[in-house]
């Protein structure tokens, strides 16, 4: 009988190019750098060496630095990091593409007998992981451009509120603001009279590991207190304009390529800032919505973890649970050796 690689990892997962894979995961701003950073030094001290794949797609464009609190040189230098400035930012990356190069870079890091960790918050990347992705129907151009006209017209808020009618349990996990998702929502239910939820939902996330592609750890650092993530926030916003955010954005606007309906101008800080610059806004109107998006960000990442009960929970604020989650991740990179 012929070698079938994909059926031979069925059978036997641990077979599976991405078998025994750490993921470090969590809302913005609850830690997770910090985690895996000290997880490296820690295995470091062990004989380990980890290399980070980055899983968040603000971080793959360059000269987007400081607003997406990209890991500094120093700490790139000191572990190598996967993920990260690899496109322009007038370039488009996605969930599949993601999938397709971890498969690379996992391949690549474990030739140098190194341990892959992948680090982020961007959840859909991890989905098309761990499950592959929902087949949603490609968008024409003419439901588009109908769909932007309206939005023209009559205000997004008006279309959350036609997406509230026809699809409610995504319209309330999407705030107004979110005029790129809700707008591919609607296209979605245009085109095929469904639901993007009830679509979604034909293949959710299950605590069974017969259900991922493979064995895996998944390690989710969040906090109990919501007003904490909140508090941490603030002060990172605040730490990134004093840092020179409305520099770096400003700097991105002379490039003419960029645009603010571009994916990364849409990333959580810089569509503010660009509206703030533009004279759209005034300074305390920016500040205000950078800081609500970014919550609104947290809100909807601890959505998509809440809906994997197979992860394993670390609360963000408790540093001893954070020790022993390290101690757990250095145990299980020393077991699937």
């Amino acid at each position: 009988m012929e070698f079938d690689p994909e059926l031979q990892a069925e059978l036997h997962p641990e077979l599976h190019p991405l078998a025994n894979l750490i993921a470090i995961v969590g809302p913005t701003a609850s830690g997770k750098s910090t985690f895996s950073m000290n997880l490296a030094r820690q295995a470091s001290e062990q004989g380990q060496a980890i290399e980070i794949i980055s899983m968040d797609s603000a971080l793959v464009y360059r000269g987007m630095d400081i607003g997406t609190a990209k890991p500094t040189l120093e700490e790139r230098l000191l572990v190598p990091h996967h993920g990260i400035d690899i496109l322009q930012p007038w370039e488009s990356y996605s969930a599949a593409q993601f999938a397709k190069d971890v498969l690379i870079w996992v391949e690549e890091i474990r030739q140098r007998g190194a341990k892959p960790v992948l680090v982020g918050g961007t959840m859909l990347y991890w989905r098309a992981l761990i499950q592959g992705l929902s087949q949603l129907p490609a968008t024409t151009p003419e439901i588009r451009v109908s769909i932007e006209a309206r939005a023209l017209e009559l205000g997004w808020a008006a279309m959350h509120e036609q997406l509230k009618r026809v699809d409610p349990i995504t319209a309330n996990r999407l705030p107004v603001g979110d005029t790129q998702r809700i707008g591919r929502a609607l296209e979605v239910f245009e085109m095929t009279g469904i639901a993007m939820s009830e679509l979604i939902s034909k293949s959710p996330y299950s605590d069974s590991r017969d259900d991922g592609r493979f064995p895996h750890l998944l390690v989710s650092i969040e906090p109990i207190d919501r007003s904490w993530l909140h508090q941490r926030i603030s002060e990172r916003f605040g730490i990134m304009l004093k840092s020179g955010f409305l520099d770096e954005v400003k700097a991105l606007m002379q490039i003419p390529h960029v645009h603010p309906d571009l994916p990364s101008m849409r990333s959580v800080g810089y569509r503010q800032a660009w509206e703030y610059l533009s004279g759209q806004i005034n300074l305390e109107q920016f500040v205000e919505s950078g800081t609500a998006a970014t919550r609104q960000l947290g809100k909807r990442q601890l959505t998509w973890l809440r809906a994997m009960p197979s992860r394993y929970l670390v609360n963000a604020q408790d540093v001893q649970a954070i020790n022993q989650a390290t101690t757990h991740c250095l145990d299980y990179l020393t077991k699937t050796s």
